[in-house]
């Protein structure tokens, strides 16, 4: 057996998803073989998109590796961080320019820097924030690349001993030190019996950094000069992988 782990956004989400996406996915598994969406969103996400897009495959790996579930909602695994340190890192996060946070857990809230009129039920400042005893992920988004890998080095630097930034394009992710695309892949293919060298690692951007150096891996050809670079492989496409892929299996 062999497991892909292919990003989401930008990967297997390029174009759109089509019946001729579907029907690889489909080869791919009869063949023996597993197929797990790895992605920065969190879980109740990539259900979603899953079921919208009636796409066939069975595991996903949430926040950036944090979370190992089923696609029936069932977590195989999933690594927490101490609630102590989302105050300091959103009050840094927000004195860098960041305009909200989102935070993963067992109750997902948004976290503003400037309270607003019309706020829901599940957003709020650092003030009326409840307490937050664990988080899987800290998220947030700023107005460009540059920006972003700015305050990406700032979070490093002042947290980089206890916590995991992971720039995301205009996108930052935050999790626990340990935890990244490549940790929680290789978590899901030691639940599943999968050996290392059985792994194939496809993405497009930085935050795939981890998973493309680790196993052997594909970039998509309109990824990051530095995902190509570390990648064994381009592709224009998840189902040109796995066609050839399953053509390598014969």
């Amino acid at each position: 057996m062999k497991l892909i782990g292919s990003d989401y956004d930008g990967t297997l989400n390029r174009g759109g998803i089509d019946d001729e996406k579907r029907a690889a996915l489909l080869r791919w598994q009869e063949a023996g073989n597993a197929f797990a969406v790895v992605s920065g969103r969190p879980l109740d996400s990539l259900l979603e998109m899953r079921q919208e897009n009636a796409l066939p495959y069975e595991y996903l790996v949430a926040d950036n590796g944090a979370v190992i579930a089923h696609v029936n909602g069932t977590v195989i695994d999933e690594t927490r961080t101490a609630g102590e340190l989302a105050r300091p890192l959103m009050e840094t996060m927000f004195l860098n320019g960041c305009p909200w946070c989102d935070i993963h857990a067992q109750v997902n809230y948004r976290v503003f820097a400037a309270p607003f009129d019309g706020m829901a039920d599940n957003e709020h400042t650092m003030e009326t924030l409840p307490c937050v005893p664990y988080f899987t992920q800290i998220s947030t988004m700023l107005p460009d690349f540059e920006t972003a890998a700015a305050v990406t080095a700032v979070l490093k630097t002042r947290f980089g001993d206890v916590l995991n930034p992971l720039q995301n394009g205009i996108c930052i992710d935050v999790v626990h030190r340990d935890v990244n695309k490549a940790a929680g892949l290789r978590t899901l293919a030691r639940h599943l019996g999968v050996a290392e060298e059985d792994i194939i690692a496809v993405g497009d951007n930085v935050n795939d950094t981890d998973m493309i150096a680790a196993f052997f891996s594909y970039a998509m050809e309109n990824g990051v000069d530095s995902i190509k670079a570390l990648a064994d492989r381009t592709t224009p496409s998840v189902t040109a992988l796995i066609n050839r892929e399953l053509q390598n299996m014969r």
